[in-house]
Order: C-alpha cells, then structure tokens, then sequence
C-alpha cells in the first residue's frame, strides 16, 4: 500500500486524481493540497510519495527543501514536458522521478511504484541527459565556501540540529545575534532552508 498526497493549484484537477487513485486497492490518498504551506502540515511520518503538479511551474527552493528534509520521501512531478533541460532541472531540484502530461492514470501508479523501488524507467536519451547533468552538477569538493569564523560555528552547530537558542547558550551569544549568522549562513551557502544547510555541511564538513 503506497500512502500519498497530492499537491495542485487546480482543485478540479486535485479532487478527480485523488479520487481515481483512492479508488485503487494499491493506494492510499492520505491528503489533497493547493501549496507547500498546506502540504507540510498534512505530511506524516507514514506519507511514502508526493504527487506535485509542475504544469503551472514550481518552487524549486520549496521543493529541494522538502527533498533534504525528507530524504525517504520520493517526490513525483506531474505534467512535466519530457524535454532534457527540465528533466535535468527536475531531477536537480530532488524530484525522484516525473509523469508527463499524456501519461495515464495506469502509468503514473507504476512509476508510483518504481519510485518507491528505487527505479527509473526513461529513454536512452533522457539517460545519457541525466548523466550529463549530473556531470554538471557536481561541487567541487576543494572549493571553500567563504564563511566568516562565527558563521562556521555556527554551521557547525546547524549540522547537530541545534536549536537558535541552544546555539545561543553554547556560543555565549544572544539568540536574536545567533539569528543573524544563521540567516548569514543559509545566504552564502544560497540555500532557505535549515535543513539544506544542515545536509550540506554533514556532506561535506572540511569545506567549513
């Protein structure tokens, strides 16, 4: 049994997925949301995929940060034109797989399904662009992200999953100060989230 939600602006588009998909025995439809605010509160511990609709476009940020903060979720675009660079953009932004907008309701179940194994089903093409994106993509683990001495403790300290206030105490700081260097950090590592700054430096932890 898959458990997942559904995240659309179009209501009409939202409600009849949920109910063809409620109507199968092999899934679970735990919630029905119109953006990211309404998806975080509805997401639980037992959400195994979320449907997101790309067709309007997407919050990349949002979406990346769910991906980093919900490493076992597996993320599903719906609509997506089936052309390399959004594939590429899509695969980067930490969807685990995508359904195009002629795909059937049969079709988007079974790549459900192959997500949730761990599989990709995609042309040769849509492969090798993949991997050249990925290519692309990758950091260069020599390259020091420049950070001043107290945004790398602060870093540091994002990595265990402090708290503001138990930075606060640990550094001798003032929250609204240790605020401050949190904010400063997310900005120069270019990410929103606590949670993407908390991956980056655990991947990565001699570039801090």
């Amino acid at each position: 049994m898959m458990n997942i939600a559904i995240l659309t602006p179009v209501r009409v588009l939202g409600q009849g997925l949920a109910v063809c998909l409620a109507a199968r025995d092999d899934v679970r439809v735990e919630a029905l949301a119109d953006d990211f605010a309404g998806l975080q509160q509805a997401l639980t511990d037992a959400t195994d995929i979320v449907l997101i609709d790309v067709t309007q476009g997407y919050p990349a940020d949002e979406v990346r940060g769910l991906a980093a903060e919900r490493p076992r979720l597996k993320l599903i675009a719906l609509g997506l034109r089936e052309q390399q660079e959004d594939v590429v953009r899509c695969g980067r932004s930490g969807f685990s797989d995508y359904v195009t907008r002629e795909a059937s309701v049969e079709a988007l179940v079974e790549r459900m399904h192959h997500a949730l194994s761990g599989r990709l089903a995609c042309s040769a093409e849509m492969a090798s662009a993949l991997m050249r994106g990925l290519f692309r993509a990758e950091p260069d683990d020599t390259q020091q992200v420049e950070l001043t001495r107290r945004q790398s403790q602060v870093a540091r300290l994002l990595e265990r999953g402090l708290s503001n206030k138990e930075m606060a105490r640990e550094l001798d700081l003032s929250v609204g100060t240790v605020k401050h260097h949190v904010h400063g950090v997310l900005d120069r590592l270019g990410v929103s989230r606590r949670g993407q700054a908390m991956r980056m430096v655990r991947n990565a932890p001699w570039r801090f």
